[in-house]
């Protein structure tokens, strides 16, 4: 019997741009199809076809081979994965079926082969992504193309063997600017340095360099620009270099480049997955003990995905069994899919199962963990640094995260996740000199806290450690970031010049706290991120000394200065003195102080940390008075976008004209500012609601928080190394008490050793009890 739907369908073979979901469901991560839709019990093609009048399905269905190896393998020398292919690793099985005539299909049909062919030699969606992975796609830079070399000579052998600053002979950078020797800076793995090079380049301003040892005579190097504080290519490398006598052809590469020294890196930082007495850790199963796999350099990712959808919010917002999936054209670019997809992939406990592919050498199976591309991409494209396959910050991940999360749209019955993590921060200013006072309002989903830095004495001997800090507790810390500072401020009642006391304290405090500990040092003017441990009690404790009282009585307001007062905006000079500190460019710190309030520099860097991607970030803060239009950034269109994600026009209005129209900014603003009900027109009225929305968080007492999972990183930079996630779960043998556990990538296993990982954690989740 002829299928008259293959008669009549138009179909050929995928072409490159195309993407193919062959490897999982769009909707879940059970098997493989083609249209995106898995075939099992949930039946997903079938709702796909209904959909789209797709009937027409491709069932591909592989089954794992048994390899044996005898060769060890082999060495990784460049910065790509040569993987497995789905030939050495599976049997696969073609079956093409139409759903609606309920009949088989022949594979070799000649109108149905072509299009088979192409489905399974195509790159599937994963596949295509991950060929960026362990990629760095370096460019060359303004200061490579317009370098001017001054007078040419011979370099000896004998000059080229050492620093001109110091006796080392191992990464050691060539000027190409003026032949100048220094070494580079300590790499990870025992490559020693000075920064002389850096050094050169700092009282030079010669901006490009060369790794010696990393030359080859096919023309390839490490090339570095010092001025850009990047990796770079040379087109030109042969005739640079042969300018100062060394000629491409008579080169040995000696040394491990910077992306040879990066793979060993990433493969060497990994979480002891065994006991002191050598025992592995037990591996766990079941739900909410499920793994994900590492998509090149994701762990970032997986370790803030575990964490977030262990928390109620994330879990009971996305984790429903019970109920349908949204219904739409394309799941895999549709963010609320793509989450349930998680959601139900790490609670469901269906793909939390022993593999008996992935058994050790002592007999101890793993999971094979799920592969969250989808949700990847999603989540990265148009992020200039997320949609790369390169190591992030995970705290900057989490800001993301939320801010994608908070701007989609939500059911009615389904409220915000992201609400549970807010919550107000009131900011207190007093005159020293006339004691008038003055309180603002801040929205937040987080907080940083500077870890205070002194090194201990240092050991002589053997066995000296590397530079070591003296503990801190968390109290220490969150009173450093209540205390009362005193700031540089001109008086607007009293005129007096001697300054203000500030200090900021919790208005209102949310369901679950995240902190984010700011470890750092700059060592060889390098910023470092350092090891200091931070002592955090395991049992609850109260935060109810750190919640604001507000006004008092008898304390006097400040009076509101008038708009007209200043013809600018004057930013804050001790906010932005500290901004500058971090070294932001001046620019940057205007435009976060503007966009944050002006006092606060943690709010400030937070938004800073949000927008180091924007077009425009480095333009000079244009404000409405020095515009000069501010009807111009009210456009109608950007009101009624902003009334689609629940601010009133007034709300709308005021943000676009404090932030010249920039809608991206404009959210920022209202988010950053929730109690201003923004600007009216000439009746005073609006056509919109504008009642006061309820501020997030709650000041109800007592406010007793515990740890509930923290992100823990190893490495000098939290743009390198390797993150993980420690969660606190209820112990299956006994309900009163908790078990914490290790998510590392796709490895779940019961956790060691938890209370020394608490000390060096970087994020941290507090669940309110």
């Amino acid at each position: 019997m002829a299928c008259p739907h293959l008669e009549a369908a138009r179909i050929s073979p995928p072409n490159p741009s195309q993407s193919v979901y062959r490897e999982d469901c769009t909707q879940c991560f059970d098997s493989i199809c083609f249209n995106g839709g898995c075939a099992g019990d949930r039946a997903h093609h079938r709702l796909h076809s209904v959909l789209r009048s797709h009937p027409l399905t491709l069932n591909i269905r592989r089954t794992r081979k048994t390899v044996v190896r005898d060769e060890p393998p082999a060495k990784m020398s460049k910065l790509a994965i040569a993987a497995e292919t789905d030939e050495d690793r599976y049997d696969t099985a073609l079956k093409a079926r139409c759903l609606e005539c309920n009949l088989d299909l022949d594979v070799a049909n000649p109108k149905l082969a072509p299009v088979i062919s192409g489905v399974v030699k195509a790159n599937t969606f994963s596949r295509s992504e991950e060929v960026k992975a362990w990629e760095q796609e370096l460019t060359s830079c303004e200061h490579i193309l317009l370098m001017q070399q001054s007078e040419p000579r011979k370099i000896e052998q004998g000059a080229l063997g050492h620093c001109y600053a110091c006796d080392l002979t191992e990464n050691l950078w060539l000027c190409l600017e003026c032949g100048n020797l220094g070494c580079g800076r300590k790499q990870m793995g025992g490559v020693d340095g000075n920064s002389h090079a850096l050094a050169h380049s700092n009282e030079s301003s010669h901006g490009v360099a060369v790794k010696l040892g990393s030359i080859t005579p096919e023309g390839t190097a490490d090339i570095y620009c010092y001025r850009c504080d990047d990796e770079r290519v040379d087109e030109n490398l042969g005739p640079h270099l042969a300018h100062w006598g060394i000629i491409l052809a008579d080169r040995e590469k000696t040394e491990k480049s910077l992306t040879e020294m990066q793979i060993e890196q990433n493969l060497r930082w990994d979480f002891s997955m065994t006991t002191e007495d050598g025992k592995e850790l037990k591996p766990l199963f079941g739900p909410g003990l499920t793994g994900l796999k590492n998509l090149g350099n994701s762990c970032y990712m997986a370790s803030i995905m575990q964490c977030l959808m262990d928390m109620p919010a994330f879990r009971d917002r996305y984790y429903r069994p019970d109920d349908d999936l949204p219904i739409v054209d394309d799941p895999a670019s549709d963010l609320e899919t793509q989450l349930r997809k998680v959601a139900d992939g790490l609670w469901s406990g269906r793909y939390s199962k022993p593999d008996p592919a992935l058994v050790n050498e002592n007999g101890i199976a793993h999971q094979k963990g799920l592969a969250p591309a989808m949700l990847k991409h999603l989540i990265g494209r148009g992020h200039a640094e997320f949609s790369t396959m390169r190591q992030q910050d995970a705290f900057e991940f989490l800001q993301h995260i939320f801010k994608i999360v908070t701007r989609s749209k939500h059911h009615d019955a389904l409220v915000d996740p992201t609400r549970a993590f807010r919550f107000v921060l009131e900011q207190r200013l007093q005159c020293l000199s006339c004691n008038k006072v003055k309180y603002s309002t801040n929205e937040q989903d987080g907080i940083f806290i500077d870890v205070p830095l002194e090194k201990l004495p240092a050991v002589e001997g053997e066995d000296a450690q590397p530079d070591a800090y003296k503990p801190v507790t968390l109290k220490e810390c969150l009173d450093n970031f209540t205390g009362a500072e005193k700031v540089e401020l001109t008086c607007a009642a009293c005129g007096s010049k001697d300054g203000f006391t500030k200090q900021s304290l919790f208005k209102t405090l949310p369901e679950t706290l995240v902190v984010n500990a700011r470890k750092m040092a700059v060592v060889n003017w390098v910023p470092v991120k350092v090891d200091v441990p931070v002592i955090v009690p395991d049992e609850s404790f109260l935060l109810d000394s750190y919640l604001a009282k507000g006004q008092q009585p008898g304390e006097e307001l400040l009076p509101d200065e008038p708009k007209t007062q200043a013809p600018s905006f004057v930013p804050d000079e001790a906010a932005l003195s500290q901004l500058e500190a971090m070294g932001f460019p001046r620019n940057r710190c205007e435009k976060a102080l503007h966009a944050t309030g002006n006092s606060d520099a943690n709010a400030a860097m937070e938004w800073l940390f949000g927008h180091m991607e924007d077009h425009d970030i480095d333009a000079p803060l244009v404000t409405e008075q020095q515009s000069g239009d501010g009807a111009s950034t009210a456009d109608p269109e950007k009101i009624e976008m902003l009334g689609a994600m629940g601010f009133a026009a007034p709300q709308a209005k005021k943000a676009l004209r404090e932030t010249g129209g920039d809608m991206e900014r404009a959210v920022e603003w209202l988010f950053s500012h929730p109690d201003d009900q923004g600007e009216y027109d000439e009746e005073g009225t609006s056509a919109v609601s504008t009642a006061p929305q309820e501020s997030p968080g709650t000041a109800t007492l007592p406010a007793r928080f515990q740890l509930q999972s923290i992100v823990c990183h190893k490495g000098t930079s939290i743009h390198a190394g390797h993150y993980v996630a420690f969660l606190r779960k209820p112990n299956p043998e006994d309900t009163t008490k908790s078990t914490w556990v290790l998510f590392n990538d796709e490895k779940v296993v019961e956790a060691y050793e938890v209370e020394e990982m608490r000390k060096f954690a970087y994020v941290y989740f507090f669940s309110r009890c």
